[in-house]
């Protein structure tokens, strides 16, 4: 019933931008952190940005000043602008969403959350 879907991604070239949506449904969107990770072969999947239900903003080291989490709380769509992208921001994106996930100074763990898209994929050449 739950469905997270994410759109946006293509290839760009480095210093280029993006946003990314995802677009939710099935659940109580208000009670949910939702964010944004990514993930290239071989690694462990990263967390991004993340937002929790009030409104606590989270971001990776590598990110901050670049990207932008927000959300749409009506429309139950979050987004992701990024901007000033660099190659090593290539990955596939995916969002989530999880229950009574609080953000503090650290996104919290994938394994936190519990509905996930299907990932678009960004590519960023040099």
């Amino acid at each position: 019933q739950v469905h997270l879907v994410e759109s946006g991604g293509g290839s760009v070239q480095a210093g280029g931008s993006l946003r990314l949506s995802c677009a939710t449904s099935g659940y109580n969107y208000d009670n949910y952190c939702v964010a944004w990770f990514r993930q290239t072969p071989g690694e462990e999947r990263e967390g991004v940005a993340a937002i929790d239900s009030g409104g606590t903003t989270g971001y990776a080291e590598s990110v901050k000043g670049r990207f932008t989490i927000s959300e749409d709380s009506a429309k139950k769509t979050l987004y992701l602008q990024m901007d000033s992208l660099k190659p090593e921001d290539t990955a596939m994106y995916y969002c989530a969403a999880g229950p009574y996930i609080p953000v503090s100074r650290m996104i919290p763990p994938p394994s936190w959350f519990n509905y996930w898209g299907q990932g678009t994929q960004v590519t960023v050449s040099a």
